[in-house]
């Protein structure tokens, strides 16, 4: 089960990410944009996500993933550390949602990062 610490590892290798305390949490930033947090007693992860992905995934797995009440009118959503599969599901999720933050020239610069194998 992937813990904060995995969390940590996966998301400051990310190219151009930074870690930053505020709201007394570990947030991670791609070129200054947050796309992960560690909230409160770090068990869990939020992450950027589409309102309409962030609401059928809610639906489809609530056992992983939640949207905090504050957090509702945004584009973000929890997931579950325990609830992972593995460390492979975390990176996935974290290149994600720093696909969704990061600027163009990074996005150019690392043009598969974050996006599924292609089949």
């Amino acid at each position: 089960m992937p813990d904060a610490e995995d969390v940590r590892r996966i998301a400051l290798s990310l190219p151009d990410t930074t870690e930053k305390i505020a709201w007394s949490m570990p947030t991670f930033r791609v070129a200054g944009k947050m796309f992960a947090t560690l909230p409160e007693d770090e068990t869990s992860i939020a992450v950027r996500c589409p309102k309409e992905e962030r609401d059928e995934l809610a639906l489809a797995e609530p056992e992983k993933f939640w949207i905090a009440d504050h957090e509702a009118q945004f584009a973000w959503v929890r997931v579950r550390l325990a609830a992972l599969e593995d460390e492979g599901e975390l990176r996935d999720i974290l290149a994600d949602s720093w696909r969704q933050a990061a600027p163009s020239r990074l996005l150019e610069a690392h043009p598969r990062l974050g996006l599924p194998p292609e089949g």
